[in-house]
């Protein structure tokens, strides 16, 4: 019955399984706004001082963020500008878009829709980002019951209030244009008998306004719009990372300089703006969490931007996602979907009780497993000194009959089975997984920085979700900016103008280095996480 586990856990799942029908009929209190707080600050590891540095370089100096990214800021950059002069460009854009992500793929396929030359130049190849491991859904108030308003004041609640308020408003209002703009591309959201969208709830979320196809929403919608920006004809270069941006001499963007990785050559290419839709820096590992992000999220285009003058915000806040795998090891940190959670699966610990209430926000639901864990000592520990508590999706077969698991997880239920684990029968053992940060580069509505003809996309830029993001916002997040991205590039590289390129940020970005006695060996952007560190 318990294959796939060791033998050592037998007892703790026949807990599980033996309180199983009588947690169907209980339902543990929501915490109040006091309470929550409380056990924010006491275990979330946003509010360990230890695990925070201050910035020492550049707009954002004496700001707190987590020292793991503040070590990457904190480095050179790629290139020498003293040796690399570049004159003529290889390859000249009206829009170059940094990224091949959700973002990245949407503000190309806008771009080029309103008439522009785009270039789209990738780390790794067209497609592979977090975007297409997002298993949840897309957050939208699309059904007549619910209000792009209730949306927004959810998504307020759920960022600790401190989100722009402009941001918000503008992903609230987008959201459902963007539903019904990729169910136009041939995505297969499902329908109800009366035409309303198939939705479910999210955590944090007062309606259930989550889109999704089965749980492999993000791989189907980005599949989707790749095809769509190849059959635009953009110029797409895949394993070309940009490795340094290009401004003139009033400080506006340039360009880029790229890597191609296949050659070690660099490329440069002369864009009228710059969209730079990079992602997430979740292979830094904050505090040695794991991590739920694809290879690539090393932060690059926030290194990039910052040291082109842009201004961070809310680099001091991550989101660890409650539910990463702890067993089997070789998908440690991998995620499971909040969806589950969402249509029943239940948080117990190695007892057989429930200790939340699963559709807290995320960062409470994260906090009390790690307090169930510490401080309680009700967790699961495994042979290799993990530990975890158990997420019992079983639960879902009582409810929704047998092969609810299967039918509705396909993708889930097929990964565990891999190692022997049906998911039908027996839990899964999570712990919080570095899955998001919350902060970036500031932008505006039409997804601007603060530097000319330089914009932002996607997880790479703060303001939209303050301290802590909702489920299920970071796809509508990366569409709806990725799309006003793509609107305003269109448009705006008309009259975009630039002068003559210059490394004049770069040298006095260096000098900066040099007097806090940075020695010149630590380069960024990193470009790929080092794991033959023994911390990692």
């Amino acid at each position: 019955m318990y294959m796939g586990y060791p033998d050592d856990l037998k007892s703790t799942l026949e807990k599980v399984a033996a309180s199983r029908e009588r947690r169907l009929s209980e339902t543990p209190g929501r915490l109040s706004l006091d309470d929550k707080e409380r056990l924010l600050h006491l275990y979330h590891p946003d509010y360990r001082p230890e695990a925070m540095a201050e910035i020492r370089v550049g707009v954002n100096k004496g700001d707190r963020a987590v020292k793991e990214f503040v070590a990457v800021l904190e480095s050179y950059g790629q290139i020498d500008p003293e040796r690399f002069k570049p004159l003529e460009p290889d390859l000249e854009a009206d829009v170059l878009v940094v990224g091949g992500g959700g973002s990245g793929a949407t503000t190309a396929y806008f771009a080029a829709r309103g008439g522009a030359r785009v270039v789209l130049a990738t780390k790794l190849r067209f497609g592979d980002s977090n975007t297409i491991m997002a298993e949840g859904g897309i957050a939208a108030a699309t059904h007549p019951k619910d209000s792009p308003c209730q949306h927004y004041v959810d998504s307020l609640v759920g960022g600790r209030f401190s989100n722009v308020p402009e941001l918000v408003e503008a992903l609230v209002l987008d959201a459902p244009i963007i539903i019904h703009w990729l169910k136009g591309l041939g995505v297969g959201f499902g329908l109800n008998p009366d035409g309303t969208f198939i939705t479910h709830a999210s955590g944090g979320h007062s309606w259930p306004r989550n889109h999704a196809w089965s749980d492999l929403t993000g791989l189907e919608v980005l599949r989707t719009i790749r095809d769509e920006v190849l059959r635009l004809g953009v110029t797409v270069l895949e394993f070309h990372p940009t490795v340094e941006l290009i401004l003139d001499e009033h400080g506006r963007c340039w360009g880029a300089v790229l890597k191609n990785l296949d050659t070690n050559k660099l490329v440069v290419i002369r864009a009228r703006l710059v969209v730079l839709a990079t992602g997430g820096m979740g292979r830094l590992h904050p505090q040695g969490f794991p991590t739920s992000n694809h290879y690539g999220a090393t932060a690059d285009g926030l290194v990039l931007a910052y040291r082109a003058g842009a201004k961070l915000v809310f680099m001091d806040a991550i989101q660890y996602h409650p539910t990463g795998t702890v067993w089997p090891e070789p998908a440690f940190g991998l995620l499971v979907s909040e969806s589950t959670r969402a249509n029943g699966a239940q948080l117990v610990n190695a007892h057989g009780e429930r200790f939340i209430y699963e559709l807290e926000t995320r960062d409470a639901v994260a906090s009390s497993i790690i307090r169930e864990t510490r401080e309680r000592g009700n967790g699961v520990r495994t042979s290799t000194n993990r530990v975890g508590v158990w997420l019992d999706l079983p639960t879902l077969e009582y409810i929704g009959g047998p092969g609810r698991v299967r039918s509705r997880f396909p993708h889930i239920h097929g990964r565990f089975m891999k190692y022997g684990i049906d998911v039908s029968k027996v839990p899964v053992l999570v712990y919080p997984t570095q899955h998001y940060q919350n902060g970036g580069i500031l932008i505006d509505p039409q997804a601007r920085t603060g530097v000319e003809n330089l914009l932002m996309a996607g997880e790479a830029a703060g303001g939209v979700q303050g301290r802590n993001r909702l489920g299920s916002n970071s796809l509508t997040d990366i569409f709806v900016f990725g799309r006003r991205a793509g609107l305003y590039a269109a448009q705006a590289c008309r009259e975009a103008r630039n002068g003559s390129p210059t490394f004049s940020h770069l040298r006095a970005y260096h000098s900066e280095l040099r007097s806090l006695g940075i020695p010149p060996g630590r380069k960024a952007p990193i470009l790929f996480p080092d794991y033959v560190r023994g911390d990692l």
